[in-house]
């Protein structure tokens, strides 16, 4: 390091340097945290020849201003240290100026603390991002270390990655200990959905991102949710990461407990689909514990022969039920040969513009298989004329939640009398092809449009038809033209429902394979 960098002595902090007095051996580095310039080390005590995490706080002395910082680091982290759990390391000691750091050393402070073994969190999802399940298992021992030193009013300063690192039974640890001079409890909690929102994305919602890919940014300014990027990941797990980067005046969490139980809820789910996968054959034998503890699976015997029978009557039962379904379904289709079919279901299903929707001797063309489902990353109301039909409620249509809904206003007058239409414009992470629209809306009669937009704010001349369907009370589904993927997808309605009012209660998008 040179001389300009904050007073340091040119050649101190390499690897083979010494700091402490001479008593710290700098072995390789992991990190920077340059908001108060603090250098992450792993280090070795020369005294009782032990590997440490050292974080050394870099600067002069004569500046009064990163002196104060410093030294208010140094006071929140021997608070900290009281806390005792798996997800913090121990911390060691806590030198100062004069108290451990030589006048020369370009030192404002040193953080000695326990040496994690393991691996550094950004490298752990350099390749891809972790499953859904994994992420919360690994995040638990931390946020639960958080919840601990809230408890006593202590920041822990959970909210830069380098800082944090994964040990080898598969749990996240703070390997750096250091609380910014004025980090609050809800910046810790914030650390904690950032580190979520990477372990299911690769990417760091927060602008202290060294070396990691930033999260990219819906329209209205706010990071995408993990779940627009990748479909698999649960909603709760998706909204938590979000909710925990927002503040509270946005509905965001403002606890490390509601963010844990969040987690220890998704590790439930995860513990339960493994108990049933891994329920054993009849024949295992039992199991000796290292205390002597015999731990068995196998069932009595009279009780495993009456679920064997009933399982087999259950076989039997759904085998001849299934053979009568198909002869009645069958019999109904020799019945009725070419005739229609009549649209009595909840489930309606719309062919884009354009495509055959007539017999011609041949068999029915095959509907187009969809792929997966995608969530919007951002949603708000397109209008062209007037106001805005309840902008405020617009994500309700893409929340996920049956009981929530987006409502056009009510009109005196149908369209286009007042306006030539309403809709709800869709903004994603990145452009993709659409294979299918499936809407979920009491209101029957309503029609609708899919349109592709070149941006969030087109004109309406701008944007191009690829699906089209009168909607009926319950659950329509929009086979879409084949088009070029498109990051900006509108559902808009040209002719209101019953009483001059529309309401969609849940749009999904879903992408072609």
């Amino acid at each position: 390091m040179g001389e300009g960098a904050a007073g340091q002595r040119p050649g101190t902090l390499v690897p083979g340097g010494v700091v402490g007095d001479g008593r710290y051996r700098l072995l390789a580095e992991f990190g920077l945290d340059e908001r108060v310039d603090a250098h992450l080390w792993r280090g070795q005590d020369n005294q009782l020849r032990r590997d440490v995490a050292l974080t050394l706080l870099v600067g002069d002395p004569a500046n009064a201003t990163a002196a104060n910082g410093a030294r208010r680091v140094l006071e929140r982290t021997m608070h900290a240290a009281r806390i005792t759990h798996p997800g913090t390391s121990r911390v060691l000691d806590v030198l100062g100026p004069g108290n451990g750091i030589g006048r020369d050393e370009g030192l404002l402070g040193i953080v000695v603390a326990d040496w994690s073994q393991g691996t550094d969190l950004v490298d752990l999802i350099a390749e891809h991002p972790l499953p859904p399940a994994t992420a919360a298992r690994l995040l638990e021992p931390l946020a639960a270390a958080v919840e601990l030193a809230h408890h006593s009013g202590m920041v822990l300063g959970v909210d830069h990655p380098q800082r944090i690192r994964v040990t080898p039974d598969g749990t996240l640890r703070l390997s750096f200990p250091g609380p910014l001079p004025e980090a609050t409890l809800q910046d810790d909690v914030r650390g904690l959905g950032a580190i979520l929102y990477l372990l299911l994305t690769g990417r760091w919602p927060l602008r202290n991102a060294p070396a990691l890919p930033h999260a990219p940014l819906a329209p209205d300014g706010q990071v995408v949710p993990p779940r627009a990027l990748f479909g698999y990941i649960p909603y709760e797990l998706s909204s938590a990461a979000v909710r925990s980067l927002a503040d509270d005046a946005t509905g965001g969490i403002r606890t490390s407990a509601g963010l844990l139980r969040v987690l220890e809820r998704a590790k439930q789910n995860e513990d339960a689909t493994q108990a049933i996968a891994a329920i054993p054959p009849d024949d295992d034998e039992g199991v000796e514990d290292d205390d002597g503890t015999v731990w068995t699976t196998r069932r009595p015997a009279n009780d495993r022969a009456k679920r064997r029978k009933l399982a087999i009557g259950v076989t039997v039962l759904a085998v001849a039920t299934v053979g009568v379904l198909a002869w009645v379904g069958m019999e109904l289709i020799s019945f009725f040969g070419d005739s229609s079919p009549t649209s009595g279901g909840p489930t309606v299903v719309a062919t884009a513009p354009g495509s055959a929707g007539g017999n011609s001797g041949s068999a029915a063309p095959k509907p187009p298989q969809p792929g997966t489902p995608i969530q919007a990353a951002g949603v708000e109301v397109f209008n062209t004329k007037g106001t805005p039909d309840n902008p405020r409620k617009a994500n309700r249509a893409v929340d996920g939640d049956q009981k929530t809904s987006w409502k056009t206003d009510k009109y005196q007058q149908p369209f286009p009398a007042l306006k030539p239409g309403v809709g709800i414009m869709a903004s994603f992470a990145e452009s993709v092809p659409f294979a299918e629209v499936v809407i979920d809306s009491p209101s029957s009669g309503t029609v609708v449009e899919v349109r592709t937009a070149p941006s969030e704010k087109p004109a309406l001349e701008e944007t191009k038809v690829i699906g089209r369907a009168t909607l009926q009370a319950g659950q329509t589904k929009l086979q879409l033209d084949t088009a070029e993927p498109t990051q900006h997808l509108l559902v808009w309605i040209t002719t209101l429902g019953d009483g001059n009012v529309s309401e969609l209660t849940e749009i999904g998008f879903v992408r072609a394979q």
